[in-house]
């Protein structure tokens, strides 16, 4: 893979060096400020899980664009155990690179509060923003939805499984880099009092760490610094790096030219992908995001090899839907939401995948927030055909996996039904030779490209 250095692009864009590289996203090389290298500290941890052997970067790789690392797990269920053997997550993990753009999670009424009719006052909202792909981080407490997503695995007993955030800080404020913390957030930041049985209170699941009120207040306090600081680093240029091909043929102004193949993947994409995968553009005037934060139900199959489908055969996923139940003012908008999902960015979705040019040591990725995909080609695949081809239900292929349905030229019946989008996707009528070109316009986008 081919690379060039940022400095080139900014002071000589009409005389690029090409170099030769090899395409990696490593967080590596880059020059952070404390609080993002005390993030990173905290995001490769894994002393912070109850059994110290997970972190956030165990399904946050920075190789394979952010996301889960492990082929044998992508390419099946797709979703990873926790910390504790046996204990599994209903999603795949989502990239945790660039999520710190979303905006906080909202309502868009649009301009219908600036004197519309009362019948169109009635339709629903568009909801926008939050991360999760069901938007439950909400940005509301922190102000940062990446930092109020952050709180969420060390507590959740199907990920890193400790029972109390006092446990999380405890580990902070004895672990290697306790100095920088209270560097970063105002001297004696960990002058909590712990009980000297903390660290057996901390092997029980279901235990609470015994802490006087105003010690709770103070673990309160340092556990949104903590997560603050994971949120500073994966908005660092360690995470949000912007060094794609693609954001170099866009800086080069004309010196770096698209291959005919991205050039008519580039423009089907714009045909026919923009409208949800645009959105605002990034620092510095960076290449747009490519995605809008907005939440749709592009009617994906079930997982059927998802262990916590299979141990609840009746369980849906009812993304955006589910979580509007639990917002007071919002509960009357989830039924019209069941099913739906975040769209997320769709940068670094080919990073280490078998799809991509430089193959060596590749891996299976998976796609969707169930991972049913297992590569782009398929995911435009779907996309494009959905709707023509016919339901393997319909001929006898109950719980289609991946591989059967393309050997059957079928597509299962979507996981939830309703709220299906159809009016841009579903039936594009695009050619093999088309289709292949949008997958190598889309791989085009993974960060590594351009030297930092």
């Amino acid at each position: 893979m081919l690379k060039i250095t940022t400095a080139a692009l900014v002071a000589y864009p009409l005389a690029i060096t090409l170099l030769t590289g090899t395409g990696s996203a490593l967080a590596n090389d880059v020059a952070l400020t404390q609080i993002e290298q005390l993030g990173e500290k905290i995001f490769f941890d894994e002393t912070l899980s109850i059994n110290q052997n997970q972190a956030c970067a165990s399904c946050h790789d920075p190789d394979v664009g952010w996301t889960s690392p492990n082929s044998e797990i992508n390419a099946h269920g797709a979703v990873f155990q926790g910390s504790v053997d046996g204990e599994f997550g209903n999603r795949k993990p989502p990239s945790s690179a660039y999520a710190t753009q979303s905006p906080n999670f909202h309502a868009d009424f649009g301009n219908r509060l600036l004197g519309d009719d009362k019948e169109e006052l009635t339709n629903d909202p568009r909801f926008v923003g939050g991360n999760f792909v069901d938007g439950r981080a909400t940005g509301w407490k922190l102000g940062n939805p990446a930092a109020d997503q952050a709180q969420a695995p060390f507590l959740n007993p199907v990920e890193q499984g400790l029972p109390d955030a006092a446990c999380v800080v405890y580990r902070v404020c004895k672990g290697e880099y306790a100095r920088l913390f209270d560097k970063v957030w105002t001297p004696n930041a960990c002058g909590i009092t712990w009980a000297t049985d903390i660290e057996d209170q901390c092997k029980d699941i279901d235990g609470v760490v015994a802490l006087s009120p105003q010690d709770r207040k103070k673990v309160d306090n340092a556990y949104d610094r903590v997560t603050l600081s994971i949120a500073a680093f994966e908005g660092s240029k360690a995470s949000n790096a912007f060094t794609s091909r693609l954001d170099a043929i866009r800086a080069s102004r004309g010196a770096i030219p698209f291959t005919p193949e991205e050039k008519m993947g580039h423009d089907l994409f714009e045909l026919h992908c923009i409208s949800c995968h645009a959105g605002a553009r990034g620092p510095g005037d960076a290449l747009p995001l490519l995605t809008d934060y907005s939440f749709w139900n592009l009617g994906v199959p079930r997982n059927p090899e998802n262990p916590h489908s299979m141990n609840n055969p009746k369980w849906k996923d009812p993304g955006l839907g589910g979580f509007l139940k639990s917002v007071k003012g919002f509960t009357r908008y989830a039924k019209a939401n069941d099913g739906k999902h975040k769209v997320t960015t769709i940068r670094n979705v080919g990073l280490g995948s078998c799809e991509a040019e430089d193959a060596e040591g590749c891996i299976v990725k998976a796609y969707m927030h169930n991972g049913y995909f297992k590569s782009l080609k398929s995911v435009m695949h779907f996309y494009n055909t959905r709707d023509t081809l016919a339901s393997c239900e319909s001929i006898g292929f109950d719980n289609a996996t991946e591989d059967v349905a393309l050997a059957n030229n079928c597509w299962p019946e979507p996981e939830i039904a309703k709220n299906v989008e159809t009016a841009t996707m579903g039936d594009l009528g695009l050619t093999e030779e088309e289709e292949d070109a949008v997958v190598t316009f889309m791989l085009i986008m993974s960060d590594g490209y351009i030297e930092k």
